[in-house]
């Protein structure tokens, strides 16, 4: 008589792999919810996510942690798996953290203007970058790179908004109406955030539609992105000549996770205006943040100056996508925004912003 041996699923790597991601998850506490009060909005309640602290210090942890079990339990990714990733800096930070958990090798694709913060952190946890000279450029590359190595390109312009499980399991939505319970305002009136792959905006979008609640869903695009142009013309074959100036969000092309038909509203930010509202926000916290995260703050302020002149009550929830102390050596530094043509349109802004 043939015996086979049962091989129990979390003694194979598989299973120690997806066991790893899932202790990572419970190590890891839920993400503050800061509230903040403007003297100009008295009706008005303001609340930042703040994603800067998780492990890997973004809001990308997610987004990693759901793309490296997605691409696990599919299949794509197996012990010794090289791991592949176009991005311009916090998803590779962020993948690069679960590939060292793994014992995998990763290589970042992105192009030459990341900022060297984010290079070494992807290199402190043992990443490669592999530089292109135009951001539409890493896909071609991506997947060479993975055809060569025998790995996987992880993809997360495609995946993004399929790996997440938008209907709940702590998802970035269903936190923050846990967190909103008790507030004076608990459903709020606008949730606001960037799109670098459209992931997060997809699974907000689709979490209040599923859940029924009474809020809307606006994304805020940087000036060299096209989402905001798809967004009001469907038009797919959109492309731009420039890379977005801030990192993490914003495309020169239409990616397949960006779900426009989930987005309630959609304002398109002036660069020089996302490092003001960095900067300004940056004041009001006493919290040095990132630049997607300025972008966000100059929309919350643009939907709350309607919301007052329409005599509105209620909250606006947006999201600390970064910690700033990434960016010193660009949004923070003076030489930078002034070689970028921006320095004084930013202070310009920053005092119209600092009257809020």
């Amino acid at each position: 008589m043939n015996h086979t041996t049962f091989q129990n699923p979390r003694h194979t790597w598989v299973g120690s792999a997806v066991s790893k991601v899932e202790a990572d998850y419970q190590r890891s506490a839920d993400t503050h919810l800061i509230f903040l009060k403007l003297q100009s909005f008295p009706d008005i309640d303001f609340y930042f996510k703040d994603e800067s602290t998780h492990p890997s210090g973004s809001l990308k942890h997610r987004l990693a942690r759901s793309l490296f079990l997605y691409a696990i339990c599919n299949g794509w990714v197996q012990e010794g798996t090289t791991i592949v990733e176009a991005s311009s800096g916090s998803t590779a930070v962020s993948e690069a953290y679960f590939a060292k958990l793994l014992g995998l090798p990763f290589i970042a694709v992105m192009p030459k203007s990341t900022s060297p913060d984010k290079i070494q952190a992807i290199e402190f946890y043992g990443g490669k970058c592999h530089y292109v000279d135009h951001p539409a450029e890493v896909y071609a590359v991506s997947h060479q790179i993975a055809k060569e190595t025998g790995g996987h390109f992880m993809d997360q312009f495609t995946f993004a908004e399929r790996a997440t499980d938008w209907r709940g399991n702590n998802n970035i939505a269903e936190s923050i109406f846990r967190q909103m319970k008790h507030e004076a305002h608990p459903v709020p009136r606008w949730i606001v955030t960037g799109a670098g792959t459209g992931g997060t905006s997809a699974t907000l979008g689709r979490y209040v539609r599923y859940e029924q609640h009474d809020t809307q869903i606006c994304v805020v695009d940087p000036e060299r992105s096209v989402f905001y142009e798809y967004w009001k013309n469907n038009d797919t074959e959109l492309c731009s000549e420039f890379g977005s100036r801030v990192e993490g969000i914003g495309r020169p092309r239409v990616e397949p996770s960006f779900l426009r038909n989930v987005v309630d509203h959609m304002i398109q930010v002036p660069d020089a205006g996302s490092f003001a509202a960095m900067l300004t926000l940056t004041s009001l916290l006493n919290k040095r943040v990132g630049g997607s995260t300025g972008t966000n703050f100059f929309g919350v302020i643009e939907l709350a100056r309607e919301m007052k002149a329409k005599g509105e009550s209620g909250s606006i929830v947006t999201l600390i996508c970064d910690s700033g102390d990434r960016y010193m050596n660009t949004y923070y530094n003076a030489d930078w925004l002034d070689r970028n043509g921006l320095l004084e349109e930013v202070r310009r802004h920053k005092f119209v912003l600092d009257l809020v």
